[in-house]
């Protein structure tokens, strides 16, 4: 008998396994690693500008969906099928806090790069020691840089940055909703609070590409405007991709509420991502305050 299988046999019908779960050997990570490899090998003839770069990121980029699918679809079916105790759970539990704890370094390193043009940078540049070089130049924020050569108007936070922020402050509203709608095991409660939720996401999501489109077509704010337009566009890009994540995640969860899946005292996936969608939340608070407020 495998090692995956010795919980089973040692747990009473309908009950936990008494001990570790084991999972079978997987190909899943191979497969992951290849589809990293062409992503990467993809990207680096893209922008050289060699023909297979593109197909390669594509092929990476479905071979990795694929992927995911597959291995999440695993470890589904293994939770689905009662093989996961607790401490199983807490593993889960450890590395998604991990996980997240990455992500907060992850936005720390953007706002710190940030705080570093506004507060040091860009007043070092506007000094009297370097009025040699540019005797031009203020070193005030916003800036484009002493050597700008477009003008651009700033992103100000209203209407449409103080809209996505209640969209994003009631989608935290509705998922918690939805968590307590689980607990209380009310099924209908649940797909609805959840679907309000994903829909709130995709909303913001909407109005963000709007912003962009705005900054680019009427506001001449672009990637290219200096050290503001560049750490705009990465804070809040990077932002936008999260909440995409999150979205899709979402989704899949309440693909999983309308399966039947979860249980009031056994429904950590919902959790996971309801950890994420609020740490995005607060991401945005801060996006909020330093890039468009100050």
């Amino acid at each position: 008998m495998s090692a995956s299988h010795a919980p089973a046999a040692s747990a009473t019908a309908g009950s936990a396994p008494t001990s570790y779960f084991i999972p079978e050997p997987s190909s899943w990570p191979v497969k992951g690693s290849i589809a990293l490899f062409c992503m990467a090998i993809g990207a680096a003839t893209w922008f050289n500008d060699l023909p297979p770069g593109p197909w390669l990121v594509a092929f990476g980029f479905a071979m990795l969906a694929y992927v995911l699918y597959g291995w999440f679809g695993t470890v589904v079916g293994e939770s689905e099928a009662g093989k996961y105790n607790s401490q199983v759970d807490v593993s889960f539990r450890w590395s998604m806090s991990w996980f997240i704890f990455s992500e907060v370094m992850f936005f720390a390193a953007f706002f710190g790069a940030l705080f570093y043009a506004r507060q040091l940078s860009v007043p070092w540049l506007g000094d009297l020691e370097h009025k040699l070089l540019w005797p031009d130049f203020g070193g005030q924020w916003p800036s484009a840089g002493p050597q700008a050569s477009e003008k651009f108007t700033t992103m100000g936070p209203f209407p449409i940055p103080a809209l996505n922020t209640a969209l994003l402050l009631m989608s935290g509203v509705t998922l918690t909703i939805a968590h307590h709608a689980l607990k209380d095991n009310n099924r209908g409660r649940l797909k609805l609070f959840m679907a309000l939720t994903i829909a709130l996401g995709v909303l913001f999501l909407g109005f963000q590409a709007y912003e962009y489109s705005h900054a680019y077509s009427e506001l001449n704010l672009k990637l290219t405007s200096g050290i503001y337009g560049s750490t705009f566009f990465l804070l809040t890009g990077f932002h936008g991709f999260h909440v995409t994540v999150g979205a899709t995640m979402l989704i899949v969860i309440l693909a999983r509420c309308m399966k039947g899946h979860f249980t009031p005292d056994h429904h950590f996936a919902f959790e996971a991502v309801a950890w994420y969608w609020h740490f995005v939340d607060v991401v945005w608070l801060g996006l909020f305050f330093v890039v468009y407020m100050f």
